[in-house]
């Protein structure tokens, strides 16, 4: 399978919803292609590199894993500013990966086997109520709120939702999205939230 990649500072989760301005060229001929085929587009870490083109500068060099986007909706308030929301779908695996004389990346990438549907274990019980209170704060119709339906008994996507908004760095949030193990990732933000003393008792 061959896409478009977008290089960013940013990591997108399967679920996710991530808010992006775009002004370069090569994405807005990219946006608008996406728009008119209802085709998706990858959204990879940059491990190297700038978000935006320079003159004299290498292209930046993306993680080997990411995830495919769609865009769910757009608008143009700014003349030469698109702003559009990219919903995450599946994660894939970036095999190779080329730049056009655009400037635009493009890759052939496998996807990745989305995890089955898991109940959260009863001893990470505990990391639901905070996550509803965390999804319940957040603004009604926010650009980064979580898409509905909220799936709080499934372990897999509970783990990216709570990737989404731990205050950890850019790589540790890769390091979490190319986890494929629901319930390894799972563990993974209970000990770190346990550690800071932030799960409730239930």
């Amino acid at each position: 399978m061959i896409i478009p990649l977008f290089p960013l500072q940013s990591v997108l989760f399967p679920g996710g919803r991530l808010p992006l301005r775009i002004f370069e060229q090569r994405y807005m001929d990219m946006a608008k292609v996406c728009l008119k085929e209802s085709s998706s587009f990858g959204i990879c870490l940059i491990a190297r590199g700038e978000e935006v083109a320079r003159a004299g500068r290498k292209p930046a060099e993306p993680h080997a894993v990411g995830t495919l986007a769609h865009i769910a909706d757009w608008d143009m308030a700014q003349l030469g500013v698109l702003n559009i929301i990219a919903q995450g779908g599946e994660s894939f695996r970036l095999l190779r990966h080329w730049t056009e004389d655009s400037g635009l990346l493009r890759g052939e990438v496998e996807l990745i086997a989305a995890p089955s549907v898991l109940p959260v274990p009863g001893s990470y019980a505990r990391l639901v109520p905070l996550l509803r209170v965390i999804v319940g704060e957040m603004a009604a119709g926010a650009p980064n709120a979580p898409a509905t339906p909220h799936r709080f008994f499934d372990a897999g996507w509970l783990g990216m939702r709570y990737a989404e908004v731990l205050p950890i760095p850019l790589v540790a949030r890769q390091k979490l999205l190319e986890i494929e193990d629901s319930i390894d990732r799972l563990e993974i933000i209970y000990r770190f939230l346990e550690s800071k003393g932030l799960l409730p008792d239930i």
